[in-house]
């Protein structure tokens, strides 16, 4: 049976799932106050939700639009002529690049905060905080995508890996795990760690309002956003302090954007 790219992504989502789970158990980088079984199987329902969303209303017409972008030749890697491996490597640096951007907007613009809170106001983290999106924040940022087919043309493999690569590495730099600390501060000149994407989710602002990389964590570094964690600290608690009661409540969860207290840039 052919492998469609929409089946590709879902074992890749399900194995990095499995793995990054099993590693956490294995060697969890701090104690998780609320059971396991609660926050994946809220996590899981979130992701469930988020699933049947998106495939209703953005992945076929997203890929529509790409397919028609290649067709009329839009975007500067078609200007450039790129084609094969070489496009495929360039075209993961520059959406990474574009995700960078896109992410950092989300803590910059008042109105995209309010629905990007829903992923900080988990006060713990694990591999199940990559679940953690509101709606509204995945058919929003479906627009931009739009935008970043037009801007630069990737080629449909380019783009399936990419989202491949982006859904692994979220679960990666999401998940409760402790690496060996020499070998997490080598990793993250290069990627995205699990001790560098914690600061991100840190309740002070001199840690959380900084770390945007999703893949590279070279975009911090070249705008200005980085924060490094010494080795063997903590950045601090986790989340938003004001959230801490509802976390998990999914009527709150979905009404996040709502909330008046989310103005918190």
């Amino acid at each position: 049976m052919e492998l469609t790219s929409d089946s590709a992504k879902l074992l890749a989502f399900l194995a990095g799932l499995g793995l990054f789970a099993g590693l956490e158990t294995w060697r969890p980088a701090r104690a998780l106050q609320r059971p396991r079984w609660r926050r994946f199987g809220f996590h899981g329902g979130v992701a469930l939700l988020n699933t049947v969303i998106v495939r209703l209303l953005v992945a076929a017409p997203l890929l529509l639009w790409l397919q028609h972008a290649q067709q009329q030749g839009w975007g500067l890697a078609s200007w450039l002529g790129l084609q094969g491996g070489l496009e495929l490597l360039i075209s993961l640096v520059v959406l990474d690049a574009f995700d960078y951007f896109w992410h950092r907007a989300n803590h910059r613009v008042g109105f995209l905060w309010r629905f990007h809170t829903a992923h900080h106001s988990d006060t713990e983290m694990d591999v199940s905080t990559a679940l953690r999106f509101h709606p509204g924040e995945l058919l929003i940022s479906a627009l931009v995508k739009a935008l970043w087919i037009v801007l630069w043309g990737p080629s449909v493999a380019a783009w399936v890996l990419f989202e491949i690569l982006v859904s692994l590495f979220a679960q990666f730099h999401h998940s409760n795990l402790a690496l060996p600390p020499r070998f997490e501060r080598v990793l993250a000149w290069f990627i995205v760690t699990p001790q560098y994407h914690s600061a991100h989710h840190a309740v002070p602002r001199h840690w959380g309002d900084r770390n945007f990389s999703i893949i590279l964590s070279v975009w911090d570094r070249l705008f200005s956003s980085l924060a490094v964690v010494p080795p063997g600290a903590e950045p601090g608690p986790l989340g938003l302090p004001e959230q801490r009661e509802r976390a998990f409540a999914p009527l709150a969860y979905l009404a996040e954007p709502l909330n008046a207290s989310n103005t918190r840039l």
